[in-house]
């Protein structure tokens, strides 16, 4: 991608066509980022009408992990930029479409080693030298058990490919039961097909941070790589993100860290657009790198209410050639992501909005998917505050209207 001076208009012969390949809520927000900007959008997933699809000018529904069926739409569609959005894609075919002339973003050996959980470890750990948490591999079920003992208890064992906690394991205590029990929840949560785990060492956090680091091209057509403030973030016992917030009160320099090993990683990785760097702060005080996502982060959605540009605007913009002035931050903000204990609900519908849109500085934002599962993130909440702990308490007030059915 060169610097761009102009923009067209979508639809039209020389119109600008971003397909995205996963179309979740974070796709969406790419997708209507993109249009303000006049951009084509085509959103592929692996369900039909998926939240991007909604603000998308077509879409298409294949199986993500099918080399052939990714390989057929992108050729069918021939966009300027191909983003992926999700890990359970077919990552070999996005090399070969690279090589063949196609631009992916970041770049297809970035996607492929930061949706692959085992060899984003091995790739932080021993390529980039970052500090992370003790690790081990393990393909069976007794390789399992070798490794849970070779790192400790308790440990987590987490499958290959996977996202937003999705078979992530926690064995407490040494038990060869435990650890099999373990092994299979990983591998049948898994995305994709691997049967290849990671153990981690399990570490008492005392928060997270999401370091949103960035990418772009500069006046000369050198590339930039800057980051925004550091998001911290929540769980609460839960592997998904609940809560985050901007700007963090942690001292200046464990921030300062933070965002050194954001850069790194987006450095190492290379190409153009966001990544969403996670970072721990343990009690003990070690800040470890943790993960990557090559794109916008869940946790980021906290920058549509706390940044003069957010995320996804960010990314936009980079993929595009455009200029990032550094985003301040014009407001402390905080998200709360609304999740769904109800199984099998199609169309569902969310009440008790008008009484959380009453409260100040309040905004809901609703991902239009078709149907609720167990544990499944319908929506977000985005809350402004003279302070974050303001935000946070507006965001949580909100919540306690909200209801889906």
């Amino acid at each position: 991608m060169e610097k761009r001076n102009y923009l067209s208009t979508p639809m039209f012969g020389e119109s600008i066509k971003i397909m995205l390949l996963g179309s979740g809520e974070l796709g969406k927000e790419v997708a209507i980022e993109a249009q303000r900007l006049g951009v084509e959008i085509v959103a592929v997933d692996r369900y039909d009408w998926a939240p991007a699809m909604h603000v998308a000018h077509r879409r298409y529904v294949i199986d993500m992990l099918n080399s052939n069926a990714v390989k057929a739409v992108v050729k069918r569609e021939k966009p300027d930029v191909i983003v992926p959005e999700i890990e359970a894609i077919a990552t070999d075919a996005l090399i070969e479409l690279e090589e063949e002339g196609y631009f992916v973003v970041p770049n297809a050996t970035a996607v492929k080693i930061a949706m692959n959980r085992i060899e984003l470890r091995k790739y932080a750990a021993e390529k980039l030298g970052l500090p992370t948490t003790k690790y081990a591999l393990a393909t069976n079920e007794d390789e399992a058990v070798e490794a849970c003992d070779k790192i400790g208890y308790p440990c987590l064992i987490k499958p290959e490919m996977s996202s937003s906690g999705h078979g992530h394991a926690k064995v407490f205590e040494p038990s060869p039961k435990a650890v099999r029990d373990a092994y299979n929840y990983a591998i049948a949560h898994a995305r994709g097909r691997s049967g290849r785990v990671i153990v981690e060492e399990y570490v008492d956090l005392k928060t997270e941070f999401t370091i949103l680091s960035y990418r772009y091209l500069d006046e000369d057509g050198s590339i930039v790589t800057d980051t925004c403030e550091p998001v911290e973030h929540w769980r609460y016992g839960h592997y998904h993100y609940i809560e985050s917030w901007q700007p963090s009160s942690k001292p200046l320099e464990i921030l300062n860290k933070a965002k050194e090993i954001g850069i790194a990683v987006a450095k190492g990785l290379g190409g153009l657009g966001i990544f969403g760097v996670e970072v721990f702060l343990t009690k003990d005080g070690r800040i470890l790198f943790s993960e990557v996502a090559p794109r916008p982060h869940d946790t980021g959605m906290v920058t549509m209410a706390s940044q003069e540009l957010s995320e996804f605007a960010i990314h936009v913009r980079a993929i595009l050639g455009l200029p990032i002035p550094r985003p301040r931050i014009v407001t402390p903000a905080a998200s709360l992501a609304i999740y769904t204990d109800k199984d099998n609900i199609w169309a569902p519908k969310f009440y008790g909005i008008y009484e959380a849109l009453k409260i100040p500085g309040v905004d809901i934002r609703t991902f239009g998917k078709p149907a609720t599962y167990r544990e499944r993130r319908m929506a977000v909440i985005l809350a402004k505050g003279l302070t974050v702990e303001e935000a946070l308490e507006k965001a949580r007030k909100a919540l306690t209207h909200i209801r889906i059915e």
